[in-house]
């Protein structure tokens, strides 16, 4: 809980609202939001006027997300470094989590389910992809934390391993047991590990907070340590050999006669010095004074405010979705994949990549991977709960190629920051693939078998 910077005196009332009003360009688009209600409530509901006011509450999200952002980052500047990543990543999930319950309250139960796979392979590849390159046009490598990050790999792994159960299930044993029953079966069968998931993530907590909270911070000794690109000196000569040195080193007369070489400082002791003046400039930036942008009242006052804009702007969002997919010219699936969770992720992508070009990759990994953690070990356990307890049949048994995916997109992940290292070109990869997905997702139609063996489900 202790912030890692001292912290200034906080602004007055107005001057936070100011810095509020002029946080980013991105507030010019809160215009949007009484449009997009204006046009929800005004016009018949057809197919033409859901689009419009779908690209209307789809803008209206995005600077939502931003001060969403920009509150979280007013409150994680009072705390540590690790509980801020853990503050990014559970407030920037606010709005796919608010998506999620809407849509499924609404029994748009593959919107669900293709919006929460689409956050974490929007998290995996397409923000953590841009941290690397955004921190590799700076540095040459950039080093996180080793023991921290494959942990995070292996949560990861098993909530996948958790969702590709149930369709092992289904492929396996669907055949023997007849529909009714094989829902009721799966039904029971995801709701056991809604039940398991949710008390690995709470396990998660302790050990991220207070059992073994040092492994997440920046002074952990397993992190590689980050190497800026070498500037090629025109001038520079090729150094003598070092009996050449020896040599050439001046003479200076002695006082009791004869003389006495004056030898140069030697490599070691630069090296020596360049420490030593690397040591003071971080203890420098250790004093440097915070100053935050707004109170802490004022902080809390704006993340109600733009959760409850967010709540109601995606209720019309979702909606929408049934007008702007009926021409047939764009599909559930990718609306679901791809375009809702880059709203959501939107938050933690303006995060993640400002702070990793200042070095801070570790906080970046704190955001993006730990925001796919939060959201398959705990908000799919949650939604598939929640959906259990007001009767809507939400599964674990999701579209058979959306799992595959993002299956291997874990262990693509997981490949890439095994070594403790990252560059441009690890970031390039992850974001290209996510462009591959992307193409595909646009023409795949998506097959969502809960649905089909749900007994139905009614607003």
């Amino acid at each position: 809980m202790t912030p890692d910077h001292k912290l200034g005196q906080p602004p007055s009332f107005l001057q936070g609202v100011k810095a509020v009003i002029f946080a980013s360009w991105l507030n010019l688009l809160l215009v949007c939001i009484p449009i997009s209600w204006s046009l929800y409530l005004a016009l018949p509901k057809t197919s033409t006027h859901d689009t419009i006011t779908f690209i209307f509450a789809f803008l209206a999200i995005i600077p939502l997300a931003k001060l969403l952002a920009f509150a979280t980052d007013e409150l994680s500047m009072r705390v540590g470094q690790t509980l801020a990543g853990l503050l990014n990543a559970t407030l920037g999930n606010a709005v796919e989590l608010i998506v999620a319950i809407i849509a499924l309250v609404q029994c748009e139960l593959q919107v669900v389910q293709s919006s929460l796979v689409g956050s974490i392979l929007s998290n995996l590849l397409l923000v953590l992809g841009m941290c690397f390159f955004a921190g590799g046009t700076r540095f040459s490598e950039q080093g996180f934390g080793v023991s921290a990050t494959q942990l995070n790999s292996s949560l990861l792994i098993i909530s996948v391993i958790a969702i590709l159960l149930p369709a092992a299930f289904h492929f396996t044993a669907g055949d023997q047991i007849e529909d009714p029953k094989e829902g009721r079966d799966i039904l029971a069968v995801s709701h056991g590990a809604a039940i398991i998931l949710l008390f690995i993530y709470g396990c998660y907590l302790v050990f991220q907070l207070f059992s073994h909270k040092e492994l997440y911070g920046d002074e952990k000794g397993d992190a590689f340590k980050s190497t800026r690109y070498v500037k090629k000196d025109k001038k520079a000569k090729v150094q003598p050999s070092a009996a050449a040195s020896e040599s050439a080193q001046p003479l200076t007369p002695k006082e009791g006669g004869g003389i006495v070489t004056t030898r140069p400082l030697d490599l070691e002791s630069n090296r020596t010095l360049s420490v030593h003046e690397e040591a003071h400039e971080e203890v420098h930036e250790e004093d440097e004074v915070e100053k935050p942008s707004m109170s802490v009242t004022l902080t809390v006052v704006l993340l109600v405010v733009v959760t409850v804009l967010v709540a109601v702007t995606a209720e019309f969002l979702v909606r929408s979705i049934d007008g702007l997919t009926a021409s047939g010219h764009i599909s559930k699936e990718f609306v679901g994949v791809i375009l809702l969770p880059i709203v959501g992720n939107a938050a933690e992508h303006v995060t993640a990549v400002t702070v990793s070009v200042k070095d801070k990759l570790t906080l970046s990994l704190g955001v993006a991977v730990g925001s796919s953690i939060q959201i398959a070990l705990f908000v799919i356990p949650f939604i598939v709960t929640l959906g259990w307890i007001i009767g809507k049949p939400l599964t674990l048994l999701f579209d058979p190629f959306e799992s595959i995916v993002m299956f291997l997109s874990v262990i693509v992940v997981n490949y890439v920051v095994q070594d403790g290292k990252s560059n441009w070109l690890e970031g390039m990869l992850l974001m290209c693939l996510y462009v591959i997905l992307a193409v595909v997702f646009w023409y795949y139609p998506g097959v969502s078998i809960s649905e089909q063996l749900a007994q139905g489900c009614t607003n």
